[in-house]
């Protein structure tokens, strides 16, 4: 059987590096030591035709394995974890693996994009400074639940799993905000699974992956928003 086919940015910026959703799939895919290849996108392929047609909204990932074709990252983690440990067969622990998981995608990672959005992606507009108070209460909020959840424990329930997988790619976003250093445990959470070797083959996947060149653009956008940062300091 063909190695399944992912897709994937040749190409993003810095602060990107390391985040883009794909990673959540390599992970997936080299804790249970299942080959595959990747197909690069330059900046602006994932809006064309061909490409949504595997990916609607015009994303990455995508996922082929000559029998489906998935978008949406944590879809695609579940998918590869079917009759692997990161999805246990027993029927409590594998609900407990979706709970995380859903609470990884459906809770806690809203907030964090909105905050994203409000400070790189929509820093310019009127709306975002106002919000951003707001948005950062709800992140607090959030992570004070999820290390309550979590307690002690090194993963959520027993054995690493596809729920402490997206859980913890969610939380990596916020590996350099204060946010996350307010909960202790929750930082250890993240370097545990940072630490494992799937994970470290799946960022260094990711990063060898960036050779392409930014669109046209980017510099002054760069520029701008680096000056909004300096003026905001």
């Amino acid at each position: 059987m063909s190695p399944p086919v992912i897709t994937a940015f040749d190409w993003v910026p810095d602060f990107a590096r390391g985040q883009v959703r794909d990673l959540r799939v390599r992970w997936a895919l080299e804790e249970i030591g299942r080959p595959y290849t990747v197909r690069y996108l330059a900046q602006g392929e994932q809006k064309q035709p061909d490409h949504r047609a595997r990916q609607p909204y015009g994303q990455v990932p995508t996922y082929e394995d000559g029998t489906v074709t998935l978008y949406e990252s944590g879809a695609i983690v579940l998918h590869v974890a079917q009759g692997t440990a990161l999805l246990p067969s027993d029927p409590a622990a594998h609900a407990h693996a979706l709970e995380w998981s859903f609470a990884a995608l459906n809770t806690l990672e809203p907030p964090i994009m909105d905050q994203s959005i409000a400070t790189l992606f929509e820093a310019d507009k009127p709306w975002s400074a106002p919000r951003l108070p707001a948005i950062q209460a709800r992140i607090r909020e959030r992570l004070a639940e999820t290390a309550a959840r979590l307690g002690d424990r090194e993963w959520y329930r027993g054995a690493f799993g596809a729920g402490d997988l997206l859980m913890i790619a969610v939380l990596r976003i916020l590996r350099d905000d204060s946010l996350l250093a307010e909960h202790p445990t929750l930082g250890a959470y993240v370097a545990r699974g940072e630490a494992r070797p799937a994970f470290q083959r799946a960022l260094a996947g990711q990063m060898a992956g960036f050779t392409g060149a930014p669109p046209p653009g980017f510099a002054a956008w760069l520029e701008q928003h680096e000056r909004r940062e300096g003026a905001a300091a």
